[in-house]
């Protein structure tokens, strides 16, 4: 079983992730058609062809695509606010100048005006929400430590690190059918 999803992960996953966070989709049949992949290739091992597509995830220690695309999305965000990137920040986000906040971290960013639905799912305008609603413990000073606070912040909250738990409309319509 472990070679199989050793497979899955090396040659498969990455085609299915490649540049995400410049075409991340948004429209549900385009959603659907990814998570579809992970659904057959968690049906192809052994033993687990008649379990449900969440139990699947969690006895081979998987998530949903879309909850890996919200992590790469905050981990992007990240290295680009913290300047590990090398890219301007302000090219891609506006931090809140917003003093009388004092929940969650200083790195606050302000979501844009677009006019366009089109804009509207663009990396620097889908991620604001997420990033804000970070608490500030997340912030740290490596991206490792980031992802390692991000996934512990995501299991204590019981939010969309559990691959169980549906995180989108999406997956609450296709685990009722």
């Amino acid at each position: 079983m472990s070679s199989c999803l050793i497979i899955y992960k090396t040659y498969v996953r990455p085609h299915l992730e490649y540049c995400i966070q410049v075409w991340s989709p948004h429209l549900a049949t385009d959603i659907l058609c990814l998570e579809k992949i992970q659904r057959a290739a968690t049906k192809i091992l052994p033993g687990l062809k008649k379990l449900a597509y969440g139990d699947r995830l969690k006895r081979l220690g998987l998530t949903t695509l879309e909850t890996r695309r919200k992590r790469g999305d905050l981990i992007q965000t990240y290295k680009i606010l913290t300047g590990k990137e090398n890219i301007e920040s302000s090219n891609f986000f506006e931090l809140s100048h917003n003093a009388h906040n004092l929940r969650g971290h200083s790195m606050k960013i302000s979501v844009k005006r677009s006019r366009l639905n089109v804009r509207k799912f663009f990396f620097s305008q889908r991620v604001v929400s997420q990033w804000s609603s970070l608490p500030e413990t997340v912030i740290a000073p490596s991206t490792n430590t980031f992802k390692n606070r991000l996934d512990k912040y995501w299991t204590d909250m019981g939010n969309c690190f559990s691959a169980h738990q549906p995180t989108s409309r999406l997956q609450v319509q296709v685990q009722v059918t």
